[in-house]
C-alpha cells in the first residue's frame, strides 16, 4: 500500500512530463500583453469552420498566401480535441502604424483543384477564423438597429453571385482584401497600448497591376494605393474564382483608441446572442422547477410523517393488524437486485461524473476556464476525470460490499474501463470518420496516444486505489434484515409499469435544464462562447434536487404498491431524463441547424449520443444514492419485529 501510494504521483508527474511537449498545458491569454509603437503584430490563423458540415479544416488546406515557414502554436489538449490548428500567417502589423493596399501575395494560377476547393469551401459557407493577440477575429453584422451592434467570428471564405449583365449564370467570387480594425487602450499613465478589439471588413477585388509585377513590396496596383486615397470599394469588379486565375491578396489596418478596458475586451464577443432572452428563460425556469420541487417535497414529509407516526403508533398499542403499504416489503427491500456488479459499476462512475462536474464547475466561477483560454475547459474536464478515478473505484466497491458481493476486482476492472471504453470506442470510430473526410478536426495518434496514456496510467491505477481503500471499509449495514424467501410482488397498476414510471420520471429534470441546453448546444454546433457558467451553476443544482426529489417519490410510491425492485428503477427514473436530451437534440437538428452532408449528420447524432449517455449516468446516479439515502432513513425510523 505504501509503495503504491509513493508510486502515484511518479506517475502523475511522468504524464505530464509527457503531455507538455504535444499538448501544451497552459492557459493561453491570462496575463495582459503591453505594446509600444512600432512593435511587430503576428496575425494568426486558425481552422476553417463552417456550420453547415461542422468539419473543420486547416487554414492552409485552401490556396492561401503562406508566410516563408508556417510554424504550429502550442496547443493545449483541449484546443486539440476541438480541431483547432493554430499556425502563423503573412500578415504582419506595425503597432500604431496604419497602413494601406499592403500585397500579401499573387498566388500561382489556380489548379482545377484548388478552384474545386475553393468553390467547395464557399458552397459550404466556410468561416476564416485568424487571433491576433489571442483575440479572434470578428465581423460587424447588420442588423436592423443600427444602435446594436452583433459580431460574428471570422469571415466567408467567399461568396456566390452574378454580374449584371450575366444574371442567369453563378459564380464564385473570393474575399481577397482585409480590411482591419485594431482597437487599442491606452492608459494615460503607462505608455504602452493594449489591444481590445480585432475586426475585419472583407471584400472582392480584381486586383490590376499598373506596371508589371515586382514582388509584394515593389508592385503598385490600380485598384487600390498604399498612400490610402485609392481605396478599395464595393463597387470595384470581383475576384472570381475559376481555373488558370491569378489571385492578388490585399489588406488594410487602421488603429483606433477606444475607451474598452483589456478586462473588458472579451465583451463584443461574449454578446453575440440575445442576453435578454437568456436571462428571462433561465429565470423562468428556475422559478417553476423551485416551485415545483417544493410541492413535491412538502407532499413527501406530509405523507411519510403520516405513514410513520401510524405505523410506530400501530406497533405501540400492540395492534395485531396485517402490516400494509411500503413497510409490508420490510424484508425485501435491501435484497441485492438482479446484475448488482453492473449496477455498482455505473454507481461509482456516476460518482465520478459528480465530482468532476463539481470541481470544474468551481474553477469556471473563478473565471479560469473563461473563453479566452481556448480548450481549457475540455482540459480541465478530461483531468479532473482521470483524477477521480479513485472516488469512481472507492463508491462502486463499497456498494458493491453492501450486496455481500466478493469479486471485488472483476468490478473494479469494469469501473476503470467499461464507461470510458465505450465513449472512447464510439469516439474513435466517430474520429475515423472524421479522418476520412481530411479534416483537421480529426485527432493525431500522438493525441489518441495522450488519452490511452491519462486512461490506463492514471486512472485505472486509481480506480483500483479507491477500491482497494473502499473495500477494506466495513460493510454498510440494513436497517431491517433481509428474508431469504423473497416475496411475491402483487399485479402492479398500469402507471406503476416499470416503463411508464421510468419515462414519466425524466421529464421534469429535463425541464430543469433544457433552456440552457438551448444555448449550450448553440455554443457547440453554432460556433458561439457560452460564458454564462454562474448560470449554468444553478440550473445543475437545481437539476440535482429535481432528479433526487422525482426519484424518491415515484419510489415512494412503487414501494406503496409492494414493489419492492427498485434499485434499478431508481437509477432509470432520473436517468431517463437523457432519453428526452437526445429527442432534444433530434429536434435541434432539423430546426436550428442547416446540416445537408450525411456524415456530417453521423457525426452530430453521434456526439450527442455519448453526450445523452454521459448525461444518463450522471442524473442516474443522482436518483440512485437519493433513493438508497431515502429508503434507509425511512426503514430506520419504524419499529419492525
Amino acid at each position: 500500500m505504501a509503495q503504491a501510494r509513493r508510486w502515484i504521483p511518479t506517475a502523475i508527474l511522468l504524464v505530464a512530463l509527457l503531455l507538455e511537449p504535444c499538448a501544451g498545458f497552459y492557459l493561453p491569454g491570462v496575463a495582459p500583453q503591453d505594446f509600444n509603437q512600432g512593435d511587430e503584430l503576428q496575425v494568426k490563423v486558425n481552422k476553417l469552420t463552417s456550420v453547415k458540415t461542422q468539419l473543420p479544416y486547416d487554414y492552409y488546406s485552401l490556396a492561401f498566401c503562406k508566410p516563408g515557414k508556417v510554424l504550429n502554436s502550442a496547443e493545449n489538449l483541449g484546443e486539440v480535441l476541438r480541431g483547432d490548428r493554430i499556425e502563423n500567417s503573412p500578415y504582419v502589423f506595425r503597432m500604431l502604424e496604419d497602413s494601406y493596399c499592403n500585397i500579401v501575395c499573387k498566388t500561382d494560377k489556380l489548379s482545377k483543384k484548388n478552384a474545386r476547393k475553393f468553390k467547395r469551401k464557399i458552397n459550404e459557407e466556410y468561416h476564416v477564423n485568424m487571433i491576433l493577440d489571442n483575440l479572434p477575429l470578428a465581423r460587424l453584422k447588420p442588423t436592423a438597429d443600427p444602435s446594436y451592434k452583433a459580431y460574428d467570428r471570422g469571415y466567408h471564405v467567399g461568396f456566390k453571385g452574378s454580374y449584371v449583365n450575366e444574371a442567369s449564370v453563378e459564380k464564385h467570387f473570393i474575399y481577397n482584401h482585409l480590411s482591419f480594425v485594431v482597437h487599442i487602450h491606452k492608459d494615460p499613465n503607462y505608455k504602452t497600448s493594449r489591444i481590445v478589439g480585432f475586426e475585419v471588413t472583407p471584400f472582392s477585388v480584381k486586383h490590376e497591376v499598373e506596371k508589371s509585377w515586382n514582388g509584394p513590396a515593389d508592385t503598385k496596383l490600380s485598384t487600390c494605393s498604399r498612400d490610402g486615397k485609392r481605396r478599395v470599394g464595393a463597387d470595384q469588379p470581383f475576384q472570381e474564382v475559376e481555373a488558370n486565375e491569378e489571385i492578388i491578396f490585399t489588406y488594410d489596418v487602421a488603429f483606433q483608441f477606444s475607451p474598452v478596458r483589456w478586462a473588458s475586451r472579451w465583451d463584443m464577443y461574449l454578446y453575440m446572442s440575445d442576453d435578454q432572452i437568456h436571462w428571462f428563460s433561465i429565470i423562468n425556469s428556475l422559478m417553476i422547477v423551485l416551485f415545483l420541487s417544493g410541492m413535491v417535497a412538502m407532499i413527501m414529509l406530509r405523507t411519510l410523517h403520516r405513514d410513520i407516526s401510524k405505523y410506530n403508533q400501530l406497533e405501540t398499542q400492540e395492534e395485531a393488524q396485517e402490516e400494509t403499504g411500503w413497510k409490508l416489503v420490510h424484508g425485501d427491500v435491501f435484497r441485492a437486485p438482479v446484475h448488482a456488479g453492473q449496477l455498482c459499476v455505473y454507481a461509482g462512475t456516476g460518482v465520478q461524473f459528480l465530482g468532476m462536474t463539481l470541481v470544474t464547475m468551481f474553477f469556471a466561477l473563478l473565471g479560469f476556464l473563461s473563453p479566452s483560454n481556448r480548450g481549457g475547459l475540455m482540459t480541465v474536464m478530461l483531468l479532473i476525470w482521470v483524477g477521480m478515478g479513485a472516488v469512481a473505484g472507492y463508491s462502486s466497491s463499497r456498494l458493491y460490499k453492501a450486496f455481500k458481493g466478493t469479486e471485488w476486482k472483476s468490478i473494479t476492472v469494469k469501473t476503470a474501463c467499461m464507461f470510458p471504453g465505450i465513449v472512447f470506442s464510439a469516439f474513435f470510430v466517430l474520429n475515423t470518420i472524421i479522418w476520412g473526410e481530411k479534416s483537421s478536426g480529426a485527432i493525431p495518434f500522438s493525441t489518441m496516444f495522450v488519452l490511452v496514456l491519462l486512461w490506463f496510467g492514471i486512472s485505472v491505477p486509481l480506480v483500483f486505489l479507491g477500491s482497494y481503500l473502499g473495500y477494506k471499509k466495513p460493510a454498510i449495514e440494513d436497517p431491517v434484515r433481509t428474508n431469504k424467501i423473497p416475496r411475491q410482488i402483487p399485479e402492479q397498476a398500469w402507471y406503476m409499469r416499470p416503463l411508464f414510471s421510468v419515462l414519466i420520471g425524466g421529464i421534469l429534470p429535463f425541464g430543469a435544464v433544457f433552456i440552457e441546453l438551448f444555448f449550450i448546444l448553440t455554443s457547440i454546433w453554432l460556433h458561439q462562447f457560452y460564458y454564462i457558467f454562474g448560470f449554468l451553476f444553478i440550473v445543475f443544482l437545481i437539476l440535482m434536487v429535481t432528479c433526487a426529489e422525482i426519484t424518491i417519490v415515484l419510489c415512494y410510491f412503487q414501494l406503496c404498491s409492494e414493489d419492492y425492485n427498485w434499485w434499478w428503477r431508481a437509477y432509470f427514473t432520473s436517468g431517463s431524463s437523457a432519453f428526452y436530451l437526445f429527442l432534444y437534440a433530434t429536434f435541434y437538428f432539423f430546426t436550428k441547424l442547416e446540416i445537408t452532408k450525411v456524415t456530417s449528420g453521423i457525426l452530430y447524432f453521434g456526439y450527442m449520443a455519448i453526450i445523452s449517455y454521459c448525461f444518463f449516468v450522471f442524473t442516474g446516479t443522482i436518483g440512485f444514492y437519493a433513493c438508497y439515502w431515502f429508503v434507509r432513513t425511512i426503514y430506520a425510523s419504524v419499529k419492525i419485529d
